[in-house]
């Protein structure tokens, strides 16, 4: 079955509201406007305002409150209209989410699921363009995942909802309208491997989120050159699995990573000293990175374009690895 990644996760959510009356959705404008990007349309009138709670413009009080609400026994999702805003509720996620398992002895869970677009490529400049999920994959106490399909879309987040700790899922606002094909049965995924998207010999094309299809796109242009990649959706930052990027990269020899964040102290960085650290001797070649440019995203659609990865880039960096 073919739909959006948009329905996906509406689908998602959908079925976690019918089937657990302790399940809530809460946020900027997901009851009468039906959500930023149209993910809760019509939730308000089928559930009512007791379980889809439009929030003030404050960030840091209604995550504060999903916290609670998790701690008090509910399983809230939380929907942060996009990352960049996400800052704003920081201290709660890093200071109570995380922490309060380990600071509590084991004694209080908080089986909290937050949801928010992210990424470039919509013109929506530099303050909404941002791509942060490695700053949250570095924190211990959450689970950082990042749907690149339809089916990871809806499944993770069913699955998510049965966690008991805090689990953040980044979906790439670009991603929302693309339409894939719905597995058969699919309830619910599993949150803790990565997924082989393409077989190949020559090198591992590593990667997550948005940038898996400009990725595949590469791997396609380069198989037209006798170039055969494989390509790894990374989908779970933390844990993030050290297991499938190494049997892949003990197979290739090869690895570029593909992160839309910038270059400096990216999610990419952390990636390529796995490889290092635990297969350097495996190496014909450095490993390398495809990131953004270090700029603030531009508005302009050419100059946004040109900061952002691409197939093409990704493509000359795996021909150039190859000489």
């Amino acid at each position: 079955m073919n739909i959006t990644y948009r329905e996906a996760v509406r689908s998602g959510m959908r079925e976690a509201l019918q089937r657990d009356p302790r399940v809530f959705l809460m946020g900027e404008d997901v009851g009468r406007y039906g959500g930023t990007y149209a993910c809760s349309k019509g939730f308000l009138d089928e559930f009512g305002p007791e379980r889809i709670r439009d929030t003030p413009l404050s960030e840091s009080t209604f995550v504060g409150a999903g916290i609670g609400a998790a701690l008090g026994g509910m399983r809230p999702i939380v929907e942060v209209m996009t990352v960049n805003f996400s800052l704003l509720a920081l201290d709660q996620i890093m200071n109570n989410a995380a922490t309060l398992r380990h600071m509590s002895g084991g004694q209080f869970s908080v089986p909290l699921v937050v949801r928010m677009a992210t990424g470039a490529g919509r013109q929506v400049a530099a303050q909404h363009s941002h791509s942060l999920e490695g700053w949250y994959a570095h924190i211990p106490g959450i689970t950082v995942l990042t749907p690149a399909t339809v089916t990871d879309a809806r499944g993770m987040l069913l699955t998510a909802l049965e966690q008991p700790d805090p689990v953040f899922i980044f979906e790439h606002a670009y991603l929302y309208s693309m339409e894939g094909s719905l597995e058969e049965g699919s309830i619910a995924v599993e949150i803790s491997h990565a997924a082989v998207r393409r077989i190949g010999k020559d090198v591992s094309l590593l990667t997550f989120g948005g940038s898996l299809w400009k990725t595949l796109a590469a791997a396609t242009q380069l198989a037209q050159e006798g170039i055969e990649a494989e390509v790894v959706d990374l989908r779970v930052l933390r844990p993030l699995d050290h297991d499938t990027i190494l049997t892949s990269v003990r197979k290739t020899h090869r690895a570029v990573v593909i992160d839309e964040a910038w270059r400096t102290g990216s999610f990419a960085a952390e990636v390529s000293a796995v490889i290092m650290e635990q297969a350097f001797y495996e190496l014909d070649a450095p490993v390398a990175r495809m990131c953004s440019e270090e700029v603030p995203i531009p508005y302009p659609k050419h100059l946004e374009e040109a900061a952002l990865p691409s197939a093409e880039k990704i493509a000359q960096a795996v021909r150039r690895l190859l000489r």
